[in-house]
């Protein structure tokens, strides 16, 4: 359920309410009984950036842009060296 914030127009008591789409808005303040007005927050989530485009979240099968060869990032991984297996080997 969505909280909303109101805020009595005559004698300021603010307060925040757990409210149910389909209710009605308050109108009455519990305070004083005076008139209520709705205060509205800024939202929650900003997107910042260069921006979000749809195939950003997709697969590289149904992207027209083909992806790096997996030679490429094979060939820059650092292989396993053979000196710890040979410094084990010695120890026993």
């Amino acid at each position: 359920m969505p909280t909303y914030a109101y805020a009595c127009k005559d004698c300021g008591h603010d307060f925040d309410v757990f409210q149910s789409f389909t209710d009605s808005t308050l109108t009455e303040c519990p305070e004083c009984q005076g008139a209520l007005r709705k205060k509205f927050n800024s939202v929650g989530v900003v997107f910042k950036g260069s921006g979000f485009y749809r195939t950003d979240s997709r697969d590289a099968k149904g992207s027209t842009v083909s992806a790096a060869p997996a030679a490429s990032s094979a060939s820059s991984t650092p292989s396993a060296s053979p000196a710890p297996a040979a410094a084990a080997a010695s120890a026993s």
